[in-house]
């Protein structure tokens, strides 16, 4: 092959030096003439770059049919930003291929390869490099070849270090004559382009240089005129493609591009020709990226052509828009991993909704682990649709992964939560830190959508929002409580205790006590108690029992006031827990900087509770006697000698149903349902497995948490009410689909099923009088925007079961075909 630098014999040494030094520098920085013009007495570095033909680029896929190799994949990223969802998203598709075929070619040279795009030299950073690194990192997509991997056979993985590459190529098609120097000036290119505006005709080159007299072509050269090399566009030139996604796409090349730049007068190459150069130089089986990319596949695959190099197959995914069906941007909220990352999420739940945005494997299963990712992905199953980023959904698979780990897995990553929030001291002792991490990951676990929550969660806990006075209280549950009369002397006889030392505290030898079962492993149910029979959470049990056999009052009369007077909250996590968290925040020896935290120790909050009873109205401080029967009753008797008959007058009580605002009960499909078998979960001592009958084909398997309360044998053969429309998701690897419905008390330590009448028929519809579950209007919600809304978590605080055990919500109880539901537990809760 003629070397470049016959084109002109001259030789400037100083240029030649110039080009030497950039080009270790891995940056081109002279104008593309000056290389044309080096000779072939420059130092051996260089020759090599321009002399010989064996010194040619390989492509080592050519010849081969690129869908029977092992799949060689590449992600590309510009260093100019942060890594974005859609760049992950591609990343991971990339990724998730190129680990499926490494498992079917194993003794292959299968890649993912990362491939660092920055010629864009004004943009491009080691700063922003560095970030998008570090988010691939942290997802756990890690790269077999890339910048970083020492020995890797296809590189330089940086464009910027391969322009020794694109020199050698674009000789080749200079001298084959797929490329020419194109000598117009900028000022002649706009007028160019002005005039086809003019005319009405498509803007592209007219191909002024494209045939010109070799001659002039040298006149220029030896002028030092400033050049492009542009790509000369066959006649009648027609690019095909079997696209994975999008299937087939075909441009006509002539009409829809002219001869396009393939070097800069700069000397640097532009994009689509590095791009093409470098899927040939290292053997990209596949390209999966955005759809925006898909018009480069034009150019792309004309360079491969002209230099004899395999096509790879392409794959163009569609756009992830926003909930307004706009593209994805900041102002949607986070959209850089490294702010999901802050913001709590783990990389395996944002792999797993990642492979969502676009993909399925068939089946209505959302919850993937990495490997079974790996497992089902498959590029022909991604869709062409744009997809909608949902963080609700996200924030859903986020809390669904949690929930498959332990407190010690979790642990550590709550511990950084706590250091984004600044909230440990500086220096403070990192075995007393991971006390406190361990303490707000136990007490947050059950709840937990992010491990942000059990940061924010511990602040809402540590801080006290116990209003400075009884007018100064918001309407709501909390005053209409303390109206009714029980809140007052409960809180009296509190800080009575408080004052005097009998009020029982956490123990500070033991700060986990709460925290942890007699075995020392960590408790995240809410509605069980820690610590062995001298522990303080039994003390404060003992402690309690004693006040309500005081106070005479029970359930909810006896457990609102308390928290509320403790904790400042109305509902929250168990009590214990809450208040060891406090004394581990307020002890001598605390990590916690409690003015970061606003912590307010239990001392300021019996002050502040003393401080807010003062403020009570006088009518408010004592129990009130409810009267059933109004003044004006009579008796009266019948003039023929029959019984007595006695009127009463009873005053219509408001109904809750006039101020009710949530979503209708309607929205839940509740099915009578029987239970066939029942068995252990083998990873969760608390939850069993289920298989219930719901009327269905097959039976439903669910799982549930009712291990700790009944046995197994017992449940066998029972009918249950089940809540039908949940999504189905994996409890610890098994599938769960729906939810059995259950009485309990106050505190949770009693938990018994919602029974449907005998007779009831297994698979009906339980109904609420008052509203119609006929027709279109009464047809519950649908799985996904069910869980999407969180229907069921807004209506469980209006189902509760009456003084008779009646499931009802709000005030109107549950009725099958056979008559009404019931239940063991009275003024409970039902879920």
């Amino acid at each position: 092959m003629r070397p470049l630098s016959t084109v002109n014999s001259v030789s400037t040494q100083s240029a030649a030096g110039k080009f030497v030094e950039n080009r270790r520098r891995g940056v081109i920085a002279i104008p593309y003439q000056e290389f044309s013009k080096l000779s072939a007495t420059v130092e051996d570095e260089t020759t090599t770059l321009v002399n010989g033909e064996e010194d040619l680029v390989k492509f080592p896929l050519k010849g081969k049919n690129v869908e029977e190799c092992a799949p060689r994949m590449r992600f590309a990223p510009s260093p100019t930003g942060s890594l974005h969802v859609g760049g992950a998203r591609t990343a991971l598709y990339n990724w998730l291929t190129a680990k499926k075929g490494q498992l079917d070619f194993p003794n292959e040279n299968g890649a993912f390869v990362l491939r660092v795009e920055d010629t864009d030299l004004a943009r491009s950073t080691k700063e922003s490099e560095e970030s998008v690194l570090a988010d691939l990192r942290w997802l756990g997509l890690n790269w077999d070849e890339g910048p970083d991997v020492d020995g890797a056979e296809f590189g330089p993985y940086r464009q910027s270090e391969r322009n020794e590459i694109y020199g050698k190529l674009a000789n080749k098609l200079l001298e084959e004559g797929k490329a020419y120097r194109c000598f117009c000036t900028k000022e002649e290119l706009e007028e160019m382009k002005a005039k086809q505006e003019a005319e009405g005709v498509p803007t592209r080159y007219d191909g002024t240089w494209r045939d010109a007299d070799p001659e002039l072509v040298q006149q220029k050269l030896d002028e030092g005129a400033e050049f492009t090399v542009r790509f000369k566009v066959p006649e009648g030139a027609r690019v095909v493609i079997e696209d994975a996604v999008r299937g087939n796409v075909a441009w006509d090349a002539e009409s829809t591009v002219g001869d396009f730049i393939l070097l800069r007068s700069s000397g640097v190459p532009v994009y689509n020709f590095c791009v093409a150069v470098d899927d040939a130089a290292m053997g990209i089986t596949t390209v999966v990226r955005a759809e925006e990319h898909l018009t480069n596949t034009l150019r792309q695959g004309l360079i491969l052509d002209a230099l004899g190099a395999p096509r790879p197959r392409y794959a163009h995914c569609s756009l992830i828009l926003g909930e307004d069906k706009q593209k994805l941007s900041k102002r949607h909220g986070a959209t850089s991993c490294n702010q999901f990352r802050l913001e709590g999420f783990l990389p395996d739940a944002m792999i797993n909704y990642l492979a969502l945005l676009g993909w399925n494997d068939g089946t209505d299963n959302e919850i993937f682990t990495r490997d079974e990712l790996i497992d089902a992905f498959d590029v022909d199953r991604v869709v062409k649709s744009p997809s909608i980023f949902d963080m609700s959904k996200l924030k859903w698979i986020n809390s669904q992964h949690l929930k498959m780990m332990t407190v010690e897995e979790v642990q550590p990553l709550v511990k950084e939560q706590f250091e984004f929030l600044e909230m440990f001291k500086e220096g403070a002792d990192a075995e007393k830190i991971d006390e406190f991490a361990t303490a707000a990951t136990t007490l947050a676990k059950q709840m937990m959508e992010t491990t942000r929550d059990a940061a924010t969660n511990a602040e809402t806990v540590l801080k006290y929002n116990l209003a400075e006075s009884f007018d100064m209280l918001a309407e709501g549950e909390a005053k209409e409580m303390i109206k009714n009369g029980n809140f007052y002397p409960i809180a009296m006889t509190l800080i009575e205790a408080a004052e005097a030392g009998t009020l029982p505290l956490p123990d500070s030898n033991d700060p986990l006590a709460a925290f942890l079962d007699e075995n020392k492993k960590a408790i995240v149910e809410d509605n069980q108690t820690g610590g062995d029979a001298y522990s303080f959470p039994e003390a404060y049990k003992a402690y309690m029992k004693q006040l309500a056999k005081e106070k005479k009052v029970k359930g909810k009369n006896l457990f609102h006031p308390v928290r509320l007077a403790l904790t400042g909250e109305m509902s929250g996590q168990d009590v214990t827990k809450q208040l060891a968290l406090l004394s581990l925040a307020t002890s001598d020896n605390s990590v916690i900087d409690q003015e970061k935290a606003g912590v307010v120790p239990l001392s300021d909050r019996i002050a502040q509770l003393k401080t807010f009873c003062e403020t009570i109205p006088e009518e408010f401080r004592a129990p009130k006697v409810e009267e059933k029967k109004s003044k004006d009753a009579k008796k009266t008797e019948n003039a023929a000698g029959k019984e007595t008959v006695t009127k009463v007058i009873v005053q219509k009580a408001e109904d809750p149903l006039d101020t009710y605002e949530g979503p209708a009960i309607t929205s839940l499909d509740i099915r009578v349902g029987v239970i066939k078998k029942v068995w252990e979960h083998p990873e969760a001592d608390k939850l069993y497995c289920e298989e219930i009958d719901v009327g269905e084909d097959e039976p439903r398997q669910i799982a549930s948490g009712l291990r700790p309360y009944m046995n197994a044998e017992d449940m066998e053969g029972r009918k249950v009410l089940v809540l039908c429309n949940l999504k189905a998701r994996k409890m610890l690897g098994f599938p769960s689909h729906g939810m059995v419905l259950c009485a309990s008390n106050a505190d949770h330590t009693e938990v018994k099923l919602v029974n449907p009448p005998i007779d009831a028929k297994v698979g009906e519809r339980i109904t609420v009088p008052d509203f119609n579950f006929e027709g279109e209007e009464g047809a519950p919600m649908k799985e996904n925007p069910m869980g999407k809304k969180k229907i069921f978590e807004k209506i469980a605080p209006f189902l509760v079961t009456n003084e008779y055990g009646i499931p009802s919500f709000l005030g109107r109880p549950f009725m099958t075909s056979a008559g009404a539901c019931t239940s063991a537990i009275s003024e409970g809760n039902v879920a």
